[in-house]
């Protein structure tokens, strides 16, 4: 694509993202900090994807969400996971009505914009899998009925780090599924003050509904046009390739480290990321800072370490670092 182009579309660009900065300066209204998350999420949106958030109890990461939900003008459902939770309490049922002598469908929950999937890794595997349907599929069943979700759906799945007890430990088809994996810190001591200042007064700060699902899914469409040169998606490719055959990319140290690496749809996760992070940047071409900032989030959860790195202290944020650091930026 000539200079020009891509100099026209980045004029396009500045001009359809202009509502990126009013959500995120509407969400800081009520949200101290985590502005990161903020950009994640929206990213997510963007992109059509599902986000996993993982972080201790009281970090705002519901808060965080309803917030991002009214802003945007958005329906929001929160389900607590728990271990008796079944999935016609997720996706709904068939009622008998009397009167017709007909089954009837209620439909559950699930069927909204946004989904907080609440300490999701509390649930058995049979909700979990239903769950995995509507993010995978776009679509649930019940009875003999398949439905599908709204234009704008995503589910956004909160887990706790430290309790593993009566959890039931996601598998790695459903941690594939999720866009991004966010582990959300605490804040730091100028911003805990804020919170502290905040949520001390008699009125409780509220964000406005200033933007539409309608906004959202239009630029999707701009999103998918932001150019990306040939050498940038063969460095995603050598990225996501190193996870797998780490010898090939004179990473041999990693081959012992690595029990299973990064699927296509990590490529594919990494390349559409990659236009939203150019997207909410007001950008019309995707830059390695772009792939770089995003791609621990995207390939966190898709690495499987063994149990030799395990042992040794080694995680998959430790792996990505190297291959980031190895790997040459076009």
């Amino acid at each position: 694509m000539p200079p020009l182009d891509v100099q026209t579309l980045t004029e396009e660009i500045k001009e359809k993202s202009q509502f990126i900065h009013a959500i995120l300066s509407e969400a800081s209204k009520v949200v101290v900090g985590q502005k990161i998350l903020l950009e994640r999420l929206l990213m997510a949106l963007l992109c059509e994807g599902h986000v996993l958030l993982e972080g201790l109890p009281g970090l705002a990461k519901t808060l965080t969400i309803k917030t991002l939900a009214d802003v945007i003008h958005a329906e929001f459902q929160r389900i607590q996971f728990t271990p008796d939770l079944l999935p016609a309490d997720l996706v709904g049922t068939m009622i008998f009505n009397q009167k017709t002598g007909d089954f009837t469908p209620k439909k559950g929950p699930i069927f909204t914009n946004l989904v907080l999937a609440d300490e999701i890794n509390r649930a058995p595997a049979k909700v979990q899998s239903a769950l995995l349907e509507a993010m995978g599929e776009h679509q649930v069943t019940i009875g003999e009925t398949t439905y599908s979700m709204e234009d704008l759906f995503i589910v956004l799945a909160t887990q706790n780090p430290i309790e593993q007890e009566g959890t039931y430990p996601l598998p790695e088809a459903q941690l594939d599924r999720f866009l991004f994996k966010i582990r959300v810190g605490y804040p730091n001591l100028v911003e805990e003050k804020d919170i502290l200042n905040r949520m001390s007064g008699v009125e409780l700060p509220r964000a406005a509904k200033i933007c539409h699902p309608a906004t959202i899914l239009e630029a999707r469409k701009a999103c998918s046009q932001i150019y990306m040169d040939e050498k940038l998606k063969d460095y995603i490719l050598s990225v996501v390739f190193a996870t797998r055959f780490p010898e090939k990319y004179h990473l041999s140290a990693l081959k012992s480290q690595i029990q299973v690496g990064a699927s296509p749809r990590a490529t594919l996760a990494l390349a559409k990321a990659s236009r939203a992070h150019a997207f909410i940047h007001q950008r019309g071409f995707v830059t390695p800072e772009d792939v770089k900032s995003i791609a621990y989030d995207v390939l966190r959860h898709r690495i499987l370490v063994s149990f030799e790195a395990e042992a040794d202290g080694i995680d998959s944020e430790g792996i990505v670092k190297k291959i980031l650091e190895h790997i040459e930026v076009p």
